[in-house]
């Protein structure tokens, strides 16, 4: 510093004693300024005043000298304690030399700057709140400062501005929250504790609603969460209690919508502290917010459908996403459906989508939202719609849920408990929005026909439960049913039948379809055959489906559908497969569910007596696919009592190629005939004049069998019949009685006996055909 510069009003003695390294002296001197000041006030001499502080400033606190520095702090804080209640009109000029040195490299200096500062604002008290910014901007940097002097200096001078801000009414919130939101991304612990610490502060004062400006720091409060100190955890998840709390007390207030995408990216953290919070909020939201998140489903439903496969370790995470996915599931409502007459497309173009928009959420790339979230589906789906919709009426827009379920299901890591949630909201979308859900019917229909696969029964049960709905509903009904490609997979539907309730007739025509609409008496719409079909190419694929999981699936939708529609639908489409080996097992596994399943009783019924028209038209749609199993279609006559039919056909079996398969499947009919379905025909067997043909079939299946348990099982039997010399009446087989079975004047028996021949022969060629062998008795069994 220049020796001969003059400094007044600053005497030589002052600006000696100012440059001193010895912090005595420069008190001194700091005393000195402090009479001189006073007496410029009490001459009101502002222009000296300015001087001084110019001067304090440019030549001392800003000097390159480090002790100059020194004394030119403490001669500012001087020059306040003397201009007293007046130093506000001073404020900027005193602080803005003094938040310079806050930078300076040199700890003692950093110290000095802070005392100073603190005796600034100590006079000025409230004066210095139009400078809070920038007081703060630079306590925020002290907070984190490697010096514990400092550190401690700036706490006190902390602690002063936060009871100003208490006690005062004027602060400026506004002119604050873009600070306070750039300053809360901070990493460092100290800054973070800095900040919690003053929105706690600012949360009590009463005149102050921090609420309001919630959304533009709870991204940052977040993250603070996630903070390595046990400490400053703490004090964030207070700070966040005390918010939820007010949520609470005051939800009219509350800016649900601009929150929610901030809840959903925090909920997919990998922090479980975060990501509990988080989901509590969520859960809150939901339940204080209703349908204005609805708009922000498919978002909510990304982040809460994985919590529902934790495990124990993360049960309070995985109980609170079951609240919100429930919570959630109800919002939706047969209102949020489209109207019975479609809208025009001008009316759809109108309509705004909020899932059309994404949420641009604000520093994300500086410590903002975490980005370990879940990239397979948050990088592919647009779930996050910016605009709030709290006071417009909210229209709930599937494309996106949609969208988010597919995504879950088709992934085959998700857990079970993930997949099963995802075909509940199928369903529940199925019931509730019909119309809406049906456009997107045929992306889902795929997915739900692979989880037909899936290793849980719990998530086939629910997915069967869905594609029956979706095979039931009348809103899946249209006019072209949309057959699919081929002439082998064409259905006959107008001989499907619709089930009806016990009051209307069982005869129904092709104008009916799908216009019952009864919750416990399923119709059956376009989407029915396309199901069956895709159900049946589906088990002829996967083979193994079939044996594991074939009969379950089809006893499930014979509860949920009509099994008799079922069973003519499958047998129609298997009357025209192509790989006859599949179509054999497939009657095989259909037969055996027919006569052995409880869900097939009343179906069983209808078929033992052929009196009505629909059960003749049943047994002979059955009958022509059953002739792909030689043994299943005489089991069937049995089922129906076509006894004299079913002789005939055991006559045939002559000119059949036996193979071990074939009698294994003769074996496993006769202990079928011994069980309870077959109780009517054991007891016709004391009939011998009105049931002769039942005991010539019988015999006829005993000659087929080898001297096994199960000839001994069947001779036996036969053995109990009373008066076995009636069979060999001749005019008892001439008159048959009026009471007998076998005869049904409805239906051709000599053309469906043709039929199976034909079938039959089909079979052979093919069989011949693998084989490479022309002659098909070296293929016989020798008995």
């Amino acid at each position: 510093m220049n020796p001969e510069k003059d400094f007044a009003p600053l005497t030589p003695n002052i600006v000696r004693a100012l440059n001193d390294k010895l912090y005595e002296k420069r008190k001194v001197a700091a005393l000195e300024i402090e009479k001189l000041v006073r007496e410029f006030v009490a001459q009101n001499n502002t222009v000296q005043i300015k001087h001084v502080i110019q001067t304090l400033s440019q030549e001392f606190a800003l000097s390159q000298h480090p002790h100059s520095r020194k004394g030119g702090l403490i001669g500012l804080a001087a020059c306040s304690i003397a201009l007293g209640k007046d130093s506000g009109l001073y404020l900027k000029e005193l602080i803005e030399p003094v938040l310079t040195c806050f930078n300076d490299a040199d700890s003692r200096l950093r110290y000095y700057a802070c005392e100073a500062l603190y005796n600034i604002v100590k006079v000025a008290r409230g004066a210095v709140l139009p400078h809070f910014n920038v007081l703060f901007d630079g306590l925020s940097k002290l907070a984190a400062d490697p010096d514990p002097n400092v550190k401690s200096g700036s706490e006190l001078l902390d602690r002063l501005l936060k009871d100003i801000v208490t006690e005062s009414n004027k602060f400026d919130l506004v002119g604050f929250i873009p600070l306070l939101r750039e300053r809360i991304y901070s990493n460092n612990q100290y800054a973070r504790q800095f900040i919690i610490s003053w929105i706690l502060v600012l949360e009590s004062v009463p005149d102050i609603n921090l609420l309001d400006y919630l959304p533009e720091i709870l991204d940052g409060l977040f993250q603070i969460l996630g903070d390595n100190g046990k400490e400053i955890r703490k004090m964030c998840e207070v700070v966040l209690g005390e918010f939820l709390k007010e949520i609470k007390k005051n939800p009219s207030s509350v800016k649900f919508a601009e929150m929610a995408n901030i809840l959903v990216i925090h909920c997919q953290t990998t922090d479980d502290l975060i990501q509990l919070t988080a989901m509590c909020w969520m859960r809150e939201f939901i339940q204080l917010a209703g349908r204005v998140m609805l708009p922000y489903s498919s978002g909510i439903l990304t982040a809460v459908l994985p919590c529902l496969a934790y495990d124990d370790r993360k049960k309070s995470i995985k109980e609170v996403a079951n609240v919100c996915n429930q919570s959630l599931m109800k919002l939706v409502t047969p209102e949020d459906d489209e109207p019975d007459e479609p809208k025009s497309a001008v009316q759809r173009q109108t309509e705004p989508n909020p899932e059309d928009s994404l949420a641009k959420q604000e520093g994300t790339s500086s410590g903002g939202p975490d980005s370990s979230c879940d990239s397979s589906f948050s990088s592919s789906i647009s779930v996050f719609p910016s605009a709030c919709t709290d006071r417009a009426p909210v229209t709930l827009h599937l494309d996106g849920i949609v969208q988010v379920l597919n995504c879950h299901l088709s992934d085959m890591a998700i857990g079970m408990m993930t997949r099963i949630a995802v075909l509940k909201w199928l369903y529940h979308l199925y019931i509730k929005t019909p119309r809406k859900m049906f456009r997107h019917t045929d992306s889902l229909f795929p997915i739900l026909l692979q989880t037909l696969s899936d290793e849980s029964d719990e998530v086939v049960l629910k997915d069967l439960e869905v594609l029956a709905e979706i095979a039931s509903s009348p809103a899946g009904q249209t006019d072209d049913p949309g057959q699919p490609d081929g002439p082998d997979l064409q259905i006959n539907h107008s001989e499907l039948q619709v089930p009806t309730s016990s009051k209307t007739s069982l005869l129904n025509t092709p104008s009916t379809k799908g216009l019952e609409c009864s919750p416990s008496t399923p119709t059956m719409n376009s989407y029915f055959y396309k199901f069956m079909i895709n159900l049946l190419q589906r088990f002829s694929s996967e083979r193994r489906l079939l044996e594991v999981r074939g009969p379950f699936i089809i006893r499930q939708l014979c509860l949920l559908l009509n099994a008799e529609n079922i069973f003519h639908s499958m047998a129609d489409i298997l009357l025209r497969e192509e790989d006859l080996k599949f179509a054999s097992t497939m009657v095989h596994t259909l037969n055996t569910i027919l006569l052995t399943s409880t869900e097939l009783f009343q179906l069983r019924n209808q078929l033992k007596d052929l009196k009505t028209l629909e059960s003749q038209n049943l047994f002979c749609c059955l009958y022509r696919s059953w002739c792909h199993n030689p043994v299943t279609t005489v089991s069937l006559c049995f089922l129906t009592q076509n006894y004299r039919h079913a002789y005939d056909l055991i006559q045939k079996f002559g000119d059949l190629e036996v193979t071990v398969d074939f009698l294994t499947e003769v074996d496993k009919l006769v202990q079928l005939i011994e069980c309870p379905i077959f109780t009517y025909l054991r007891l016709q067997l004391l009939d011998v004049k009105n049931n002769p043909y039942l005991i010539k079939a019988l015999y006829g299946l005993l000659m087929l069998l080898p001297q096994s348990s199960a000839f001994q099982l069947l001779s036996h039997r036969l053995q109990c019949v009373p008066n076995p010399e009636l069979l060999q009446t001749e005019d008892s087989l001439k008159a048959a009685p009026k009471s007998q079975k076998c005869d049904s004047p409805s239906i051709d028996y000599a053309e469906l006996l043709q039929h199976f021949e034909k079938v039959q022969n089909q079979h052979l060629e093919v069989r011949h055909q693998r084989s490479g062998r022309g002659d098909h008795l070296d293929r016989r069994v020798v008995l």
